[in-house]
This record gives structure tokens, sequence and C-alpha cells, in this order.
């Protein structure tokens, strides 16, 4: 009896340690199948989220390519994994070859736009054929992506989109002055440096916590403006998104941005003519009238209200600085043309104007002393004082 009970419990222990073994190999597999039911047209090895998350990281790791095989301009652009690369399923054929990595031994991570969308798999299948051999799909795609709370990139093609619109955005340089933001940046960009984000961001960044904010810094292999973005989100912004491709697919899709060189050059266009109006410092409405419709080019216009009001209508081509941050901001007004303050009602313009006067009397600034209501399409009327 003893003999049996021994042989029974060694069975029953055996027993009890190969189904651990299968329980962990099952969990293994689990973390990396996916949660959404396979369907008949799908590439079958899926991946989740956690997965997905290890891979996508930046700077970039090597052997690894995440690829958002939906089209460019009405999906890649405006929203994808950051360090993701954009091969279209409708061009994979064109595209594959040159974009794809050499090393058939590579990771491949394909996604698009949830459990309806066929295209990742799609591409899976072409890759495969292509002789690819460690691919995987992540089905749930960028919508589950922003659902895990994961960051919400965009391209440089977006970015200089929005800025030819005019939208009221904040676009934010996460690199350090000096060495980087001072030797060329994006337009309108303030510089608000990662190792100084704790310090300026409160007078930098608007108050607006629903200000749409885009970080960027040096490219894949800089983490700067993630770690910025990701701090903007615990201060409680809810639209923040990060420019991966950063400064250096900027310059390569549009050219070189302002730097404080060019921005302490002369000015080649011809100076405005400015009519000061009945205060000291203002410039008349008729004055600023003539040059909006005849020569925008020849001034700068700086809306210094703060970013819900600017969202709401202001002038074409103006910048956004509201001014309970403008003085933390000063070295980044620009000198190569005559500013023009405003806001709704004159007030915090004419402060803007004494402000750069006492500190940076230099630069020439005037200010509408006026009464002034947009509308989203840009009309707008203005009642002088």
């Amino acid at each position: 009896m003893r003999i049996r009970h021994q042989y029974f419990v060694s069975g029953a222990l055996t027993a009890l340690l190969s189904l651990g073994f299968f329980l962990s190999v099952t969990h293994a597999v689990a973390q990396e199948a996916a949660a959404v039911p396979v369907k008949a047209n799908w590439y079958t090895k899926l991946v989740e989220f956690e997965f997905v998350k290890q891979q996508a990281v930046i700077p970039k790791i090597d052997g690894v390519m995440v690829i958002d095989s939906r089209p460019t301009a009405r999906k890649y652009d405006i929203g994808h994994i950051p360090g993701s690369v954009n091969i279209p399923d409708s061009a994979f054929d064109k595209l594959a070859p040159t974009m794809l990595p050499a090393d058939k031994a590579t990771l491949l991570v394909f996604y698009c736009d949830g459990p309806e969308c066929t295209l990742s798999h799609n591409s899976a299948f072409k890759a495969e054929k292509l002789g690819y051999t460690n691919i995987k799909v992540y089905a749930a795609g960028f919508p589950d992506w922003i659902k895990n709370g994961s960051l919400h990139a965009v391209s440089v093609a977006h970015l200089k989109k929005l800025m030819d619109e005019k939208k009221p955005i904040t676009i934010i340089d996460a690199r350090p002055k000096a060495r980087k933001y001072d030797v060329g940046h994006i337009p309108g960009a303030i510089n608000l440096p990662d190792s100084q984000f704790d310090k300026q961001a409160a007078e930098l960044l608007p108050a607006d916590k629903a200000a749409e904010l885009f970080f960027y810094c040096d490219g894949l292999a800089c983490k700067l403006s993630n770690d910025s973005a990701l701090k903007a989100i615990k201060l409680g912004y809810t639209n923040v998104k990060v420019v991966p491709e950063g400064y250096p697919a900027w310059v390569k899709a549009f050219g070189d941005g302002p730097s404080a060189a060019s921005a302490a050059a002369p000015a080649a266009a011809k100076a405005p003519v400015i009519e000061a109006g009945k205060e000291a410092g203002t410039i008349s409405v008729a004055s600023f009238e003539r040059i909006y419709k005849e020569a925008p080019g020849t001034v700068h216009l700086i809306d210094v209200r703060d970013a819900a009001e600017f969202a709401t209508g202001t002038f074409k081509g103006a910048v956004n600085m509201p001014i309970n941050g403008l003085e933390k901001v000063l070295d980044q007004l620009p000198t190569d043309k005559p500013i023009i303050f405003f806001c709704g009602a004159g007030g915090r313009s004419g402060e803007a104007h004494d402000l750069v006067k006492l500190h940076k009397p230099a630069l020439k600034t005037v200010f509408l002393d006026a009464e002034i209501k947009w509308t989203k399409d840009g009309t707008y009327t203005i009642k002088g004082h």
C-alpha cells in the first residue's frame, strides 16, 4: 500500500509539474497572441499592445521595424505609432524593396486601423512571400495604441499643413537652446529644453490644458520630445502629440528653419510705414489695416491673448504668445521686422509693448489700441479707442 501511495504521489506531482509547464508556455503565448478573435483572412501570427510597446521605442532598437500599412496623408501623417515607418499596402510592391530591411530575419510588426482593417494582414502575407521569416501583426492597431494611453505621433508634413492653415497650435522644441534651437528650429516653435521642463513649463506652456501641443527634438535617436510630452500629460494637458522624426525631417522636407543668426540679420524687404495712433506706442487703425491688406509680410503680428481666445479667431499669419508667459520668451521675439502686438481691447497688447520696451528696447514694437472681434473664417471688426 505504501508503495502504491508513493507511486500515486509521484505521478500526481509529475502531472502537476507538467500542467504548470503547460500553463507557463500557454501564458507566454498568450502575451503574444491578439485579444481579438482571429478572422479567416487574417495573418495568424498576432501580437497585443504589450508586445508592440516593447518594440516601438525611441531611440529605435536594432532588429525591429514597426510598419503602418495605412494611406499616408489620410491616416499615417495625422496619427501613427512613434517610430513606425509608413508602407501603405496599396504601394507595398513598389516601396517594399527599398524600405524593408535587407536582413530577412528582422522582426516586422504590421498594423493598421484595428480589427476591421485588413491592410496590415495583406502586407504581412506579401512580406512573407518576399522571404521574411519573423512577421507579426498588431491586429488591434492604432486605435488600441491610443486607447492604452500611448503617445500620438504625427509627421512633419501634417505639422506643416496645420501651420499653413494658421491653426492655433503650440510647437515645442525640447532640445538645448544654444547648441540646437539657436542653430536652427521649426518656424514658430518655442524652446522648452527637456532639462528645464519642470522650471519653465508653467510660464511657457499655454494655460489652457486642452491646447494642442506638438513636441519635437532631433529625430528617432532622440527621446527628449517623448520625455517632455509625457511630462506635459502629467501636468494635465489632454491634447499632446509628438513629431518623432523632428527637426532633421523638417530640414529634409522644407529646408533649414530660422536660427539666432538669421533672426538677427537685417530685413531685405522695405520697412513698412507705421503711422502712430493717439497714444504713445500705438499704431493707428488705418495704418494697421493698410499694412495688413497690402504688405502683411513686412511686420510680425503677435496675438497676446490666451490660447483659448486665439483659437476662436485671429488675424491671418498671427502668432500666439500669451501675455502671461511673454516675459519668459522675450529672447524668442523676432528682430527682423517690426512687431505689432494686439489683443481684443488694447490692454494686454499695450502691456506687451511696455514689457518689451523695458527689457528689449532695441526691438521695434507698436500695439493696437482698439476693440477687435474675429470670426472663425478670418473676418473681423475693429474700432479704435
